[in-house]
């Protein structure tokens, strides 16, 4: 085995144990009666005691595996910001999912390494399902079943399946560019959060456009979209791991093709 594949193999097992732990703190709580707290004044950001104790345990678990990192996560904030390597967490993206019982949420953990996200775990607990982006390749595992990523191999808007959060996000000018990307796709569904990402690496979907992200949101994704084969960055061309309005396609030419839309030019 290579220095690399051992590291690989590692930092998988590692995630796995991430995985693990948050489960043991979402799970119980999922389905069942919880307080929800608003974060926002003026709008609805729910969290609760699911968000913020699995957050809790993962950043317990990267401290003592690697101490010098950086953390950066939704509900405590960030924690040695100015390392090279900087750990970035959502405990529970689809926060709004979990609290109506829908199991379309996922604990998200990325690793950011000299401004490159490298490393991402996305975790659906009560599917099973793990996705993980190891840092050489991307692999989905249920139970003692694994087997790899694989974007889908579509070049078309007319025959693309794409998924956003939801039509609401997208206001202005990006309102009108996804206006017209929806009508020019084969299928169009929303609410599925992050495992809309998943789906796209495992071949199912074919694009995900979403708007507003925070760092958070899809750190974990974007190692896992591109180790799949995908491509994933913002709209207005600047690199995924700066967040905001951010397009993931299964290949290049229909990221082009849709990022085309999205600004209000031809395709």
């Amino acid at each position: 085995m290579s220095h690399a594949s051992s590291d690989s193999a590692i930092m998988a097992d590692f995630l796995r144990e991430l995985a693990r732990l948050a489960a043991e703190q979402t799970l119980p709580r999922f389905r069942r009666a919880l307080a929800v707290d608003n974060k926002e004044e003026g709008a609805f950001d729910p969290v609760t005691e699911a968000d913020r104790e699995a957050e809790r345990v993962i950043r317990e678990a990267i401290e003592k595996q690697f101490p010098d990192d950086g953390i950066q996560g939704e509900e405590f904030g960030q924690l040695r910001a100015e390392a090279a390597r900087r750990w970035v967490i959502d405990p529970v993206d689809g926060t709004r999912s979990f609290i109506c019982g829908i199991p379309l949420w996922g604990t998200l953990v990325g690793l950011l390494d000299e401004g490159e996200a490298r490393i991402g775990l996305l975790s659906q607990p009560f599917l099973g399902e793990v996705f993980i982006a190891d840092g050489e390749s991307a692999f989905l595992e249920r139970g003692d079943d694994r087997r790899p990523l694989t974007v889908s191999d579509c070049r078309s808007l007319s025959a693309a399946r794409m998924f956003t959060t939801d039509p609401a996000l997208w206001k202005g000018d990006e309102k009108d560019g996804f206006e017209a990307l929806r009508q020019d796709v084969r299928l169009m569904r929303y609410g599925a959060d992050c495992y809309a990402f998943g789906m796209l690496a495992d071949g199912r979907a074919d694009l995900v456009a979403e708007s507003g992200l925070n760092s958070y949101d899809i750190m974990a994704l974007i190692p896992i979209i591109r180790q799949a084969g995908g491509v994933i960055g913002r709209v207005d061309g600047g690199p995924a791991e700066k967040a905001g309005t951010v397009l993931a396609a299964a290949t290049l030419e229909l990221f082009e093709a849709a990022r085309a839309r999205l600004r209000g030019e031809e395709a």
